[in-house]
C-alpha cells in the first residue's frame, strides 16, 4: 500500500553509519545536509493521500492503491499517466530531483524481462526478480539503483588488483551471501532499498565469477557505510534557491561483509545475466531520466526569456533566435518522448517498453546538447548572473536604497524580483551546484559513450540500407544473408504502428 510521509522517515531512522563532511550524521531526517531532500521524498508520499494528486499519482490494482512510478507498464495509458505523475511531482516541488525512485525501479523491469536468462543458473533467481516487483508495488519503498563503481586499475582484471575495488561475494552462508567491494550512489543514504549490479563487465575470461552478481540491498542492513559528498542545501536559500531544496546528495556505499539473504539475490557468478543487465538496464528507467531533462529545459527557457523581457530585449532578433534554440531543444525531448510512447514496443516478458530507437536517441541529444543550452541561457541571462550582491546586501540599511535603485528596471521589474530571478538563474547555470548537475546529467545512467552505444544497438539499420538498394538499383548480392535482404524500406516504428491499428480495426469488427 502507499506509504505516507511520516512512514517514509521512520523507515530510515536509527542505526546507519553516515558520514558527511567528516562527521557522524545521527539522524538523517534532521540533519541540515540531508532534510531538504528527504522532506521533498516525504512530500511525494504524502501527495499520493490528497485528494488534489491521489488520482494523478496512484492507480488500484487487486483492491490496492499503488503509487503510478512503481506500476508495470503494459499500455500506451500507462507511460502517459507516469509522464503525467512525474511532471505533477516537479510542478509541486518546484524544481527537477532525478533520484526520487520512480526513475530507478525501472531497472528491476529490465531483469524481469531476463528471467529466462536468470533460470538458466537457478529458477530461483527468476522467482525473485518477479517477488521483489510485487514486493515494491505492496510496499512503496524508496528504491535506488545502485550506480557505479570506484574504478581503480582499468587496464587490469578485478582478479589482478585489489579485490575489493569492484563489488564481489567472498563466501556464502546457509542464509545467503556475503559481499565486499563498494558502490556509489546517489539518495543511497536517506533511500530504502538498492538494486544493486555489476556496472563493469570486466570479470575475465571465465565463465562464472563472483563479481557477477545482482541483488537487492536493504540499506538498513549490518555492515553497510556510507560516506556522503559535502552537500549543497547548507546555505541561504534567498542566495541558492534551487541547491537549498532540491540537493540529491552522491554517496559512497561500503560493503563491509554485508549478508545478502538469498530471496534477494537475483543473479550470482552469473555472466550472461550480468551481460544482460548491462544492455538493457534503462530501457525503462531511461524514459523518466529523459523526462527530467524537459523540466531542466523548461527552467532554463524561463530563466532566459525573463531576463530578456525585463529588459525589453526579448524584441530583438538576435534574441529571439537564441530562445528559438531553446525551444528546440525542449520541444526534441518532449517529441522523443512522445514518440517512445506512441511507437511502444513489447518486451519479452509482455511489458510495454517506451520505442527504443527514439528514447535512447532523445536521451543522447538531451544529454549532449545539455552544456551548450546551458550556455546561451547563460548568455541571455546576462552577466549580471555572476557580479550581483548576495540578498542580505539588499537588507543591509546602508546598502539596500542603492540596490533598490540600480536593480529596478519599472514598475514591473523591482529590485526584490530581479535579484530572485537573477539568483535563480545563477544556481541554475553559474554555481557550482549548476555544475555538479550538469555532470551528474552526463553520468547518471551511462558515460555519454554509452549512450550512443545504446542508439546503435537499437537503431534499425536495415530499413535504410533496403531503401538504398532499391533507390541505387543494387543487386541482391549485397544484402545475401543478411535481415536487410527481407527488410522494407518504408520506417520500421511507423510501419508496425499501422499495422498494429490495422489489425485493432480488424478485430473490433469481427467483434461486431
Amino acid at each position: 500500500m502507499i506509504r505516507t510521509g511520516a512512514e517514509y522517515r521512520d523507515s530510515i531512522r536509527g542505526t546507519r553509519d553516515i558520514y558527511i563532511d567528516g562527521e557522524k550524521v545521527s539522524d538523517v531526517t534532521a540533519h541540515p545536509a540531508f532534510r531538504p531532500i528527504v522532506d521533498i521524498r516525504a512530500r511525494i508520499y504524502d501527495m499520493q493521500h490528497e485528494a488534489a494528486f491521489r488520482e494523478v499519482m496512484t492507480c488500484e490494482e487487486n483492491g490496492e492503491r499503488n503509487a503510478i512510478g512503481n506500476k508495470l507498464p503494459r499500455t500506451q495509458q500507462d507511460w502517459w499517466d507516469k509522464r503525467r505523475a512525474t511532471d505533477t511531482v516537479l510542478n509541486e516541488v518546484s524544481g527537477v530531483v532525478t533520484r526520487v525512485g520512480d526513475e530507478t525501479v525501472g531497472e528491476m523491469w529490465s531483469l524481469y524481462d531476463g528471467q529466462d536468462v536468470l533460470a538458466e543458473i537457478d529458477p530461483a533467481f527468476a522467482r525473485n526478480i518477479e517477488t521483489h516487483i510485487h514486493k515494491v508495488l505492496r510496499e512503496d519503498p524508496f528504491h535506488v539503483s545502485a550506480n557505479t563503481d570506484p574504478k581503480g586499475d582499468r587496464s587490469k582484471a578485478p582478479q589482478d588488483q585489489d579485490p575489493d575495488m569492484l563489488l564481489h561475494v567472498v563466501k556464502e552462508t546457509d542464509a545467503g551471501i556475503v559481499v565486499r567491494g563498494a558502490k556509489y550512489e546517489t539518495a543511497a543514504a536517506y533511500a530504502n532499498q538498492a538494486f544493486t549490479k555489476p556496472t563493469i563487465a570486466n570479470w575475465g575470461n571465465a565463465a562464472l565469477s563472483d563479481y557477477a552478481v545482482g541483488f537487492i540491498c536493504d540499506l538498513n542492513s549490518p555492515g553497510l557505510k556510507f560516506i556522503c559528498r559535502s552537500g549543497f542545501a547548507q546555505r541561504n536559500p534567498d542566495d541558492y534557491p534551487l541547491a537549498t531544496r532540491h540537493d540529491e546528495v552522491d554517496t559512497l556505499v561500503i560493503f563491509d561483509n554485508v549478508l545478502i539473504p538469498w530471496e534477494n539475490v537475483l543473479f550470482y557468478r552469473h555472466t550472461k545475466a550480468a551481460t544482460f543487465i548491462r544492455a538493457t538496464l534503462h530501457r525503462y528507467s531511461a524514459f523518466a531520466f529523459v523526462q527530467r531533462n524537459l523540466k531542466v529545459a523548461d527552467m532554463m527557457i524561463g530563466a532566459a526569456l525573463f531576463n530578456a523581457r525585463q529588459t525589453g530585449l526579448d524584441k530583438q532578433q538576435a534574441v529571439q533566435e537564441k530562445l528559438a534554440e531553446l525551444a528546440c531543444y525542449r520541444e526534441m525531448i518532449s517529441a522523443h518522448l512522445t514518440a517512445a510512447i506512441t511507437l511502444a514496443e513489447p518486451s519479452p516478458s509482455g511489458l510495454l517498453m517506451p520505442n527504443q530507437s527514439m528514447l535512447y536517441t532523445g536521451r543522447y541529444l538531451a544529454c549532449s546538447q545539455l552544456h551548450q543550452m546551458m550556455h546561451i541561457a547563460r548568455e541571455l541571462c546576462g552577466g549580471q548572473i555572476c557580479v550581483t550582491p548576495n540578498a542580505a546586501a539588499f537588507e543591509h540599511p546602508e546598502t539596500k536604497a542603492f540596490l533598490e535603485k540600480y536593480y529596478s528596471v519599472n514598475d514591473a521589474w523591482v529590485a526584490d524580483d530581479r535579484r530572485r530571478l537573477l539568483a535563480f538563474a545563477r544556481d541554475l547555470l553559474n554555481s557550482d551546484y549548476a555544475g555538479h548537475r550538469l555532470t551528474f546529467q552526463l553520468f547518471a545512467q551511462s558515460p555519454p559513450f554509452n549512450h550512443l552505444a545504446a542508439v546503435y544497438r537499437n537503431f534499425d539499420w536495415d530499413s535504410p540500407l533496403a531503401f538504398v538498394k532499391e533507390s541505387a538499383g543494387l543487386s541482391d548480392r549485397v544484402t545475401a544473408g543478411t535481415p536487410a535482404a527481407a527488410a522494407s524500406p518504408a520506417d520500421s516504428a511507423v510501419r508496425k504502428y499501422f499495422s498494429d491499428r490495422d489489425a485493432g480495426a480488424a478485430a473490433r469488427r469481427a467483434a461486431e
